[in-house]
């Protein structure tokens, strides 16, 4: 990636939620100066068989039609546009990146999972001082799943899975509130797929969970209501393994109408966030951490770091 300008635009086209990041530099250091996040749910009806749909299409391009306005007032010319999961398993990638590229002139990027999960690393570690130790870093995305065993300097073991919420919530959740026998099943399902993550946990024995960015984001959210901890946007956010735990088995009992009133949860997060935390209850269940932190960072700031080195 080559930076022509002073200002540029980051996009990330995530499976639930497309995101935009506005960075500018100054120094030699970029800042970023404008963030926005807004659901397109490209993978909502047709992830699991591999095909983006017909009004999945008209969401993004809706989304990216009020993102391109952002930029053009911005007067940004510069943008990167990054397709992950849900974009890279469609058997129709193509005609997806080709309409948005004539709806809007976005040129999209479609990375693999392995370039996402270096992304992700990248920008957790300018979030989180991760030190010597070894972390287990987490992106719960709605299409794949990034796990990354890392410290601050090197990363040891990096895998990412097409495991992601809306696949799960779709091929699990049946009812709401979510089925006792449901859990066990996508429980039973994790412990298949996951297999490469179990074996690299008791090899590299990471003892800090480190969240990045959305489930993560409302947990913690959640975790600040609770507490009376004032919730700011900063590079880390707080929660405890204790509270994941309280949260989730809360999460089981309720349905989306109960979960939306929960104080610190957004409607962007409500339909997911119990799949997503039954793979959190997985994870803390078959390896022991000591502690959890989270990363507010991910993909979008990553590539931010990859420009920043060029500098």
């Amino acid at each position: 990636m080559t930076l022509l300008t002073q200002k540029i635009a980051i996009i990330d086209l995530g499976t639930n939620t497309f995101h935009l990041l506005v960075a500018e530099r100054t120094s030699g250091k970029f800042n970023i100066v404008y963030e926005e996040k807004l659901p397109a749910k490209i993978g909502a009806g047709g992830i699991n068989q591999g095909l983006i749909t017909a009004e999945a299409i008209e969401r993004a391009i809706s989304v990216l039609k009020s993102y391109r306005q952002t930029v053009d007032d911005m007067g940004i010319t510069e943008v990167l546009a990054f397709g992950t999961s849900a974009i890279r398993s469609a058997k129709n990638r193509e005609e997806v990146v080709a309409k948005i590229a004539a709806a809007t002139g976005f040129s999209v990027k479609v990375i693999s999972g392995d370039e996402e999960a270096s992304y992700i690393y990248k920008g957790v570690r300018a979030a989180v001082s991760l030190g010597h130790q070894k972390s287990l870093i987490v992106d719960i995305g709605g299409g794949s799943v990034e796990f990354i065993i890392a410290n601050k300097s090197e990363v040891f073991w990096k895998q990412s899975f097409e495991i992601g919420g809306q696949r799960l919530l779709e091929q699990f959740q049946k009812h709401d509130p979510i089925l006792p026998d449901e859990v066990v099943a996508l429980h039973a399902y994790l412990a298949a797929q996951l297999q490469p993550l179990l074996v690299a946990l008791k090899e590299q024995q990471p003892k800090t969970l480190v969240g990045s960015s959305g489930t993560f984001d409302t947990l913690s959210e959640i975790h600040c209501c609770r507490n009376g901890i004032v919730f700011e946007p900063m590079p880390e956010i707080p929660l405890t393994l204790q509270a994941i735990e309280e949260i989730y088995e809360e999460l089981l009992l309720k349905n989306r109408a109960e979960r939306l009133s929960i104080p610190g949860m957004i409607e962007l997060r409500v339909d997911m966030i119990v799949v997503a935390c039954a793979l959190l209850d997985f994870l803390l269940k078959s390896h022991s951490f000591e502690k959890v932190r989270v990363s507010s960072y991910s993909l979008k700031e990553g590539v931010l770091q990859e420009l920043s080195t060029q500098f």
